[in-house]
């Protein structure tokens, strides 16, 4: 089972704000930055701009499950921290999906699925 560590500290997100690459979507702004371990470290932040507490759980929930469904195709190594842009409709699951797969190949760390 791949593990995959979260983020937590403030000095751990800026380190990968300031030396990492990023891609900026519709709905998500993705950062990426190799971390010399086996492991994947995860950070998702969404800014109070998008809206209340309650959407802005929404959107961490529905980013964090869109993950857990592609982290088996995600190259290993890499801090990786989604940021949620503010838009003026929020996005379904489906269309965080579409970008986050589409954001994860322009970074080059997305391997590609395996067919049954």
């Amino acid at each position: 089972m791949i593990e995959t560590i979260p983020l937590k500290k403030n000095h751990e997100f800026m380190r990968v704000y300031k030396k990492g690459r990023f891609y900026v979507g519709k709905y998500i702004t993705l950062y990426t930055l190799s971390n010399y371990i086996d492991k994947n470290r995860l950070g998702i932040t969404v800014s109070k701009k998008v809206g209340k507490s309650v959407k802005r759980n929404r959107i961490r929930r529905l980013v964090k499950e869109n993950y857990r469904l592609v982290e088996e195709h995600i190259k290993h190594g890499f801090d990786i921290v989604f940021v949620v842009r503010s838009s003026e409709d929020m996005p379904g699951f489906f269309e965080i999906k579409k970008e986050m797969k589409y954001l994860l190949k322009k970074l080059n760390i997305f391997e590609q699925e395996k067919i049954n």
